[in-house]
């Protein structure tokens, strides 16, 4: 089969994606496809291919920190450019499957995802509709809470030159809060927040990327993480953490954390967790052809929280989706060639 892989992409996850993209790259191959490996925004968007059966891959590396996008607008200008027109589109086109490993920003907010479904071409992963819905982290919460999935109170918030909310302020006043961005991933710029004047620093670096907080109680529990593939649940991941918060440094450098699958919990809390990731995949439009990884953390009294639903989980060596299949007696290469046979759009 000719599989075209796109990522890189726009968004502050730009590496993993590369990272992501040679992974499965390296597994295709392993399964005797042909492969394409297309970084849309880039100046030059082929990085590899056609690349046969047998060919080797040297891969890319994720760094400590997100890589800083000077020019994000010029890279979105780009990606849309290679993928409404020219020799990207054509490659599209005579693909028989594309994979789509372009996590964060337009790769996951479900733009990428329309533009392909306009095209006609069979993709990976979940459809525009609930990329969309799960991308924002406030709207997604809202829907998986009126499904019965269980969410910590949060408050929206736009910073801006005017008074901080009073329902920020109250959270705050409570105790200990998580601010992010309502709109990334990769927990990048995921800070534990103690006062109003950590928070206001918080703010002003959001500010500067025109973006919106979400500001929520930092729960002092465990946190685990499920994997929906198709209809199937996978194993349920346990994260132990040496940090306050499951941070971008330690997602993907090997060893910052240590991550337990099967988790070891009672069976009953396990199907619990499972049975919640399926209702949140459900709720936010997944479909049994598309896949998805929710995130649970506890609070104080062990009540599991779902935190988010991600469309387009990491496959990078360090990322969470392959540890959870390996659980389930998945090599990498089963995964991702399971994910393949799901895009049959």
């Amino acid at each position: 089969m000719r599989v075209v892989i796109l990522c890189g992409g726009e968004s502050p996850e730009r590496d993993v994606s590369l990272a992501s993209g040679w992974s499965v790259a390296g597994a295709l191959l392993e399964r005797g496809h042909e492969v394409v490996l297309v970084d849309p925004a880039a100046a030059e968007p082929v990085l590899a291919g056609p690349l046969r059966p047998g060919a080797v891959v040297d891969g890319a590396t994720v760094g400590k920190e997100p890589p800083s996008l000077s020019d994000r607008g010029q890279l979105r200008r780009r990606l849309h450019a290679a993928l409404t027109g020219g020799p990207v589109l054509d490659l599209l086109r005579g693909a028989e499957r594309v994979f789509v490993a372009l996590h964060g920003g337009w790769g996951e907010d479900g733009h990428v995802q329309a533009l392909l479904e306009m095209a006609g071409v069979p993709f990976t992963g979940a459809g525009s509709a609930a990329c969309a819905a799960a991308w924002h982290k406030g709207r997604a919460q809202a829907v998986l809470g009126a499904a019965g999935v269980p969410v910590a109170e949060r408050v929206l918030w736009r910073p801006g030159p005017g008074e901080v909310p009073q329902g920020v302020k109250r959270l705050v006043a409570a105790g200990p809060v998580v601010a992010k961005p309502v709109a990334d991933g990769s927990s990048v710029s995921v800070h534990r927040v103690d006062s109003l004047s950590q928070l206001a620093q918080v703010a002003a670096e959001v500010r500067s990327g025109e973006g919106e907080l979400l500001v929520e109680p930092f729960l002092p529990g465990r946190e685990f993480t499920v994997a929906v593939v198709g209809d199937q649940v996978l194993p349920v991941v346990e994260i132990e953490l040496t940090t306050p918060v499951f941070d971008y440094a330690a997602k993907y450098q090997p060893g910052a954390v240590s991550e337990v699958c099967p988790a070891r919990v009672p069976d009953d809390f396990a199907s619990r967790l499972q049975e919640l990731a399926r209702r949140a995949h459900q709720a936010l439009g997944f479909g049994s052809d598309a896949y998805s990884r929710a995130d649970f953390r506890c609070d104080a009294g062990g009540e599991p929280m779902c935190l988010e639903v991600n469309a387009l989980p990491g496959l990078t060596a360090a990322s969470l989706l392959p540890r959870a299949a390996a659980g389930a007696g998945w090599t990498y290469p089963d995964l991702i060639e399971r994910l393949v046979d799901l895009a049959t759009r």
